[in-house]
């Protein structure tokens, strides 16, 4: 992991851990801090394309991730990496180490961590996926001069080949404590090691005891683990699970130590049936100067099956007063600041991100999906109808989604510059279920926000406290949200799904 996520927010050595410079690592300006987030707000992806294993770290003003390539064993021979400023707008980084600079390893390229010592930048990896001692592969460093690379083998073999205390050598994360000791934690098959690091961060060192190698296994351990320290005291997470399936999820134990004892405490991340399933192996960001923490993890959409089909995310992780961490939610948020619709699906229409905002072109039902599946939920965007005398608004509880202007099952909550706000159902036909006046002014925002609560369907339209139309209906119980327009064209702003 990170230095970023390594230490008490407030204190200068953490500070200093964060920025890389704790023994002599590269030091930049102080990063800004983002926004106070809850979420990713411009979206979860927030990175197109299949990635998993995400590790974090701050260089030079700049936040990071490493993640693994989520493809075929045989096809993960290189590793992407990404960038921010304000963990919103990303620079794709692409092939910032590949298996041409590591002359041992041939595939299964997984988990990157990185970490800045000695004016260097380090990236520790697994290879080749071994399965005995016979086989040559395991745990790999390799260095490079910047942050985007290119990082080449450190040493020319692997820094852990072996099982030892059977765990196999993968899913490696390294923390350098405050006294500048740095540990290596990895481990598969369900057993966790730590070790010490050498000041080169290319060898290993021993302990007190001359062992090179301490188990750590918590109960319920199958990989993935994390180490971050927050007000002295040390956080292992881990992943729990199996990886394909939708059990996958992250726990975590608390030490005085960083090498221990790790008693379980809790699950902190798992799959939400109405967000993503397979939530698991995290990193965790301290944004510097600040008690503000995220979680980043990959996790699979509701409608993918395939094991490699993982993306990155992240939300907002919050402790309380005892120190404890509290249980994750997977918000649903879209702002677009980040310039693109990432997770959305087009069912007709013209769509674009333009100025921070969803754009649809004129057309007659043209629609916009989330891969969600929510029922009891509140549904909220700004809708700005710019053309046309139709009407634009959300689309909740859908399935079986098609193009076609009632191409779908589910309701549908819009407003229209002919002076109403409309409520209605869909079923490859329109039923409308209630009406009531509104002016609506073109190129005017308004916030749209619906309730559903089992068979009560609520619209509200700027004023939260008084629903415009109330209803009763019980024919969709739950599916997509998105956002659609019927002969008008409409921007759509600052989207969210909450479960109620």
């Amino acid at each position: 992991m990170s230095h970023a996520r390594r230490a008490a927010a407030g204190l200068l050595v953490s500070l200093l851990v964060a920025a890389g410079g704790l023994g002599g690592g590269p030091v930049g300006p102080a990063v800004a801090a983002p926004p106070d987030l809850t979420t990713a707000e411009a979206g979860n992806p927030f990175v197109g394309g299949w990635y998993a294993d995400p590790d974090v770290a701050i260089y030079n003003n700049r936040y990071y991730v490493f993640p693994t390539a989520s493809r075929p064993y045989a096809e993960q021979t290189y590793l992407d990496a990404f960038s921010s400023t304000d963990l919103i707008t990303w620079t794709k980084h692409p092939n910032v180490l590949t298996t041409a600079n590591v002359s041992w390893a041939r595939y299964a390229v997984w988990a990157p961590a990185p970490i800045a010592r000695n004016g260097r930048y380090y990236l520790y990896f697994a290879a080749n996926d071994i399965q005995s001692n016979a086989a040559l592969g395991g745990i790999g460093v390799a260095v490079a001069d910047r942050p985007e690379g290119p990082y080449t083998d450190a040493i020319g073999r692997p820094l852990i080949a072996q099982f030892v205390n059977g765990a196999q050598p993968i899913d490696q994360d390294v923390f350098i404590d405050d006294d500048r000791q740095a540990y290596i934690y990895y481990g598969g098959w369900g057993h966790a090691n730590v070790a010490k690091l050498n000041g080169d961060m290319t060898s290993l060192g021993t302990f007190a005891d001359g062992s090179t190698f301490k188990e750590i296994t918590p109960a319920g351990y199958v990989e993935g683990p994390q180490m971050f320290k927050r007000n002295g005291k040390y956080y292992l997470m881990w992943s729990e699970g199996g990886w394909t399936g939708p059990d996958y999820s992250v726990a975590y134990a608390i030490a005085d130590s960083p090498t221990g004892p790790f008693r379980r405490l809790d699950k902190v991340l798992a799959q939400d049936p109405a967000v993503a399933r397979g939530a698991g192996h995290n990193s965790v960001l301290n944004i510097p100067g600040t008690d503000s923490w995220f979680i980043f993890y990959h996790r699979r959409p509701l409608s993918q099956t395939d094991g490699n089909a993982r993306q990155l995310a992240y939300d907002r992780m919050y402790f309380n007063a005892d120190g404890t961490i509290r249980r994750v939610t997977m918000l649903v948020k879209d702002d677009f600041s980040d310039g693109n619709a990432l997770g959305w699906r087009t069912y007709g229409g013209s769509w674009s991100v333009a100025g921070g905002q969803y754009r649809a072109a004129a057309s007659y039902g043209g629609k916009s999906l989330l891969d969600d599946n929510h029922a009891n939920a509140r549904y909220d965007a700004d809708v700005t109808v710019t053309a046309g005398s139709g009407d634009a608004g959300l689309v909740f509880r859908a399935t079986a989604l098609a193009v076609g202007a009632d191409a779908y099952r589910g309701y549908y909550a819009g407003i229209t510059p002919a002076g109403r706000v409309i409520l209605g159902r869909a079923a490859g036909n329109w039923t409308q279920l209630g009406s009531a006046p509104l002016t609506v002014t073109p190129g005017t925002p308004y916030h749209l926000r619906v309730e559903a609560a089992g068979t009560t369907l609520k619209v509200f339209v700027n004023d939260m406290t008084t629903p415009r139309i109330t209803v009763t209906d019980s024919t969709h119980a739950s599916g997509a949200s998105g956002v659609r327009v019927y002969n008008a064209a409409a921007s759509f702003d600052n989207v969210a799904v909450t479960n109620r």
